[in-house]
């Protein structure tokens, strides 16, 4: 009896043991595949960047002070040199009319003295002190009116109001932005590329957009500009691309710019993550094979396959590591 039960004991663990080694190596992994396609491989450069008029000026208040007078003009024309903001210039206009009083006394005070002259009671030397006197107070006169000048903002161009910021009874800031004025057409978008990126980078190079104002619409330009000296603290070049007078794009608005440095059509076209290296995994029936290919052109959703396959095989995309050559899978067929 007890001879017996060590028998099934036996056949229990030697089974238990096969069940083992069948599921670690006899179970077949599941891949999934795509078929070899053909189309146009595109080679990219990425870049953000946002939408501007081509001509356009920030507007800035130079002083620190309250504001009085705003104009009620967003989105408005406005001609060069209208008035856009007024500040509280009550002390600068006092000190002016204390100067003036100060240069009236001044004048009196020369004529008295040349009356004086006349007679022979006064010296030129008073004269040319109360001549002097008057001269240094009419240049802080002109001084005070070019300050003056600087409490009223003006237009700088002839435009549209695209933004203003700013309420009356607020404190303009010395350097604070007030208004933006430009020609809302023609529109660019100025892009930073990573320096590594800009060699590839050429003018007339087409640009394909993408923002989430609109996410199912093709938006294209064409590179115009591109910055001679780059920023050596973000490592980025400034580059600006031109777009068509019919795009949907509003200025202020932010976008993905893919530049387009390479494209070629017609040639056959696989996953980026079906190739590791110079290889990648093709389906044969039940099982994998690995077959050495040639890459052209690297794009973001698609490698150029220059040899090594034939449209319509299958080969097996995302390839994981662990994959071997002749190692039997379950095909599955890769989501779209």
């Amino acid at each position: 009896m007890g001879k017996r039960r060590l028998t099934i004991i036996a056949a229990i663990v030697i089974l238990a043991a096969a069940a083992a080694v069948w599921w670690r190596y006899g179970q077949a992994p599941q891949v999934a595949a795509v078929a070899v396609t053909r189309g146009t491989a595109v080679e990219i450069v990425y870049a953000t960047g946002g939408v501007e008029p081509v001509r356009w000026a920030k507007v800035a208040s130079l002083l620190r002070d309250r504001i009085v007078e705003i104009c009620d003009c967003e989105g408005k024309k406005v001609a060069k040199g209208d008035v856009l903001v007024r500040l509280d210039d009550r002390e600068v206009q006092a000190q002016l009319r204390e100067l003036k009083a100060r240069e009236e006394f001044l004048k009196r005070e020369m004529s008295r003295v040349s009356e004086l002259i006349a007679r022979g009671t006064a010296t030129t030397q008073a004269f040319e002190r109360a001549s002097m006197d008057l001269q240094q107070v009419q240049a802080q006169i002109m001084v005070q009116l070019e300050k003056i000048n600087d409490y009223t903002i003006l237009a700088p161009m002839d435009g549209v109001v695209l933004r203003r910021d700013g309420e009356i009874g607020e404190i303009a800031e010395a350097g604070q932005i007030l208004f933006r004025v430009g020609v809302p057409y023609p529109l660019q978008v100025v892009a930073e590329v990573n320096e590594e990126d800009i060699p590839r980078v050429a003018l007339k190079q087409v640009v394909l957009f993408r923002t989430d104002a609109f996410p199912e619409r093709r938006l294209q330009g064409e590179v115009r500009e591109i910055t001679p000296m780059g920023d050596v603290v973000a490592k980025t070049y400034r580059i600006k691309i031109a777009l068509p007078d019919n795009t949907p794009l509003k200025p202020g608005m932010s976008v993905e710019a893919n530049i387009v440095t390479r494209e070629q059509a017609d040639v056959l076209l696989v996953p980026p993550g079906a190739v590791q290296g110079s290889f990648v995994f093709v389906i044969d029936g039940d099982r994998l094979r690995r077959r050495e290919v040639k890459i052209g052109i690297r794009g973001t959703r698609a490698v150029e396959v220059q040899s090594g396959l034939k449209e319509g095989e299958r080969v097996v995309s995302p390839a994981a590591t662990d994959l071997k050559d002749g190692r039997r899978v379950r095909v599955v067929d890769a989501p779209p």
